[in-house]
């Protein structure tokens, strides 16, 4: 399929168990899937799906899980599912397995995030899909300065990709205009956890751009337009206003900070009505 006539994006919500494991959140909730692993009363996929279905950005939203009966379960998603705006796509064992398969058939371009990414909101979508149009961008990744993430939340985020003109953190957002983009998505293929597992990335990037992207040689532009050499192809940077979109629900600490962060915007909402 080709891109959307009306300029909307398919949305790709990546919410399977990596490896087939149970994640040690879910275990302590008791519930099966990560993303079902209650943050201020909603389960973390809730709260990415309203702030998608919200967006009049997103057209379709595409939930890549193993089981389609666990968004059948969920009361909150019904509506979406019987209008077809929502859809279930068999999860792969690895992240990137599950983006080609979910992205099989879908119309571009694809945005995609992951069920634990709880602090997504429609300004952010709006952010990121201005920014790759406005860079002309084949592919891209979202990330915020180190200095939003904090004002989000101090206890937000503790590790930052360090460059030349500041620290910024991973949104777990990205970006694919069409199909021939999907090639970017390889990089993923060992997991997308660049600060975790730096290794992984070698034989995508290169030793050299792999050293310059760790150790923060150049400005974050510069080292993206050697990404976008690698690949022939336009990899963009887009970086978001809001920090509180780099906070992941991925332990005890992070859940904590989400619902913080829920609460303070819930009460914001309040005192503006």
């Amino acid at each position: 399929m080709g891109g959307r006539k009306d300029g909307r994006a398919t949305a790709l919500v990546l919410a399977g168990k990596r490896d087939g494991a149970t994640d040690p959140l879910a275990l302590e909730a008791g519930v099966t899937h990560k993303c079902l692993v209650p943050v201020a009363g909603q389960p973390m996929l809730i709260h990415v799906i309203d702030a998608l279905a919200a967006s009049d950005r997103i057209g379709k939203i595409r939930v890549a899980i193993e089981d389609p009966a666990v968004l059948e379960g969920l009361a909150q998603l019904r509506g979406l599912i019987a209008t077809g705006r929502l859809v279930a796509v068999a999860a792969r064992p690895n992240l990137v397995d599950s983006v080609l398969a979910a992205a099989d058939g879908a119309a571009f371009p694809l945005l995609i995030t992951t069920a634990d990414n709880v602090l997504l909101t429609p300004p952010a979508v709006a952010e990121m899909l201005e920014g790759c149009k406005a860079q002309g961008a084949d592919a891209a990744v979202a990330f915020t300065r180190r200095e939003s993430v904090l004002a989000a939340h101090p206890e937000g985020q503790r590790k930052f990709y360090r460059f030349a003109e500041d620290s910024y953190s991973n949104c777990n957002t990205y970006w694919l205009k069409d199909r021939a983009a999907l090639a970017a998505a390889e990089t993923f293929r060992s997991g997308g956890q660049f600060v975790k597992h730096p290794l992984r990335i070698v034989g995508a990037f290169g030793l050299l751009n792999l050293i310059r992207f760790r150790f923060g040689l150049g400005t974050l532009a510069a080292t993206f337009a050697r990404f976008s050499r690698r690949f022939r192809m336009t990899i963009a940077p887009v970086i978001l206003s809001d920090g509180a979109v780099a906070i992941d629900v991925d332990n005890a600490r992070t859940r904590g900070v989400a619902a913080d962060v829920l609460e303070q915007r819930a009460v914001m909402m309040q005192a503006a009505e």
